[in-house]
């Protein structure tokens, strides 16, 4: 059964060193068509960017596999998905030092996300990993 008001697109991009960009470009159009707002897509855009990275850091995928990314509004959510080919680990933010340059992406999502987590993709090998914020659309002005 359907959720009532939702809405959702997704696309496949190719896994690489140019994936985050390009996600956060389909992503921007998506959101300046839906008339999201710059608080919410700045933080939708971030947190897809992350997941994103992560999937091209550390899937460990095999060539020629794409990168899944989903995007959903319902019910007062938006929620951002990023699939890929990868084995499905354990996903939980690391501690780091204040001189690491990497390693802080799942802490990002997790201090923006409303909700977020992981489960093995449904069709097929690999995981999809999810963030939610809340959003609300703007009200009609008079």
């Amino acid at each position: 059964m359907a959720l009532p008001s939702a809405d959702e697109v997704g696309w496949l991009v190719p896994h690489g060193p140019r994936a985050p960009g390009r996600a956060r470009a389909l992503l921007r159009g998506q959101l300046a068509e839906w008339g999201v707002d710059s608080g919410p897509a700045e933080a939708a855009e971030l947190l897809l960017s992350e997941l994103v990275t992560n999937a091209v850091r550390h899937a460990r995928a095999p060539r020629g596999r794409d990168i899944g990314v989903r995007l959903a509004r319902y019910d007062g959510v938006l929620r951002v998905e990023v699939a890929d080919a990868g084995p499905a680990v354990k996903l939980t933010p690391q501690i780091v030092a204040d001189w690491d340059e990497r390693g802080r992406g799942l802490v990002i999502v997790a201090a923006l996300a409303k909700r977020w987590g992981y489960c093995p993709r449904r069709h097929g090998i690999g995981k999809a990993v999810w963030a939610e914020i809340g959003w609300m659309p703007e009200a009609p002005t008079c």
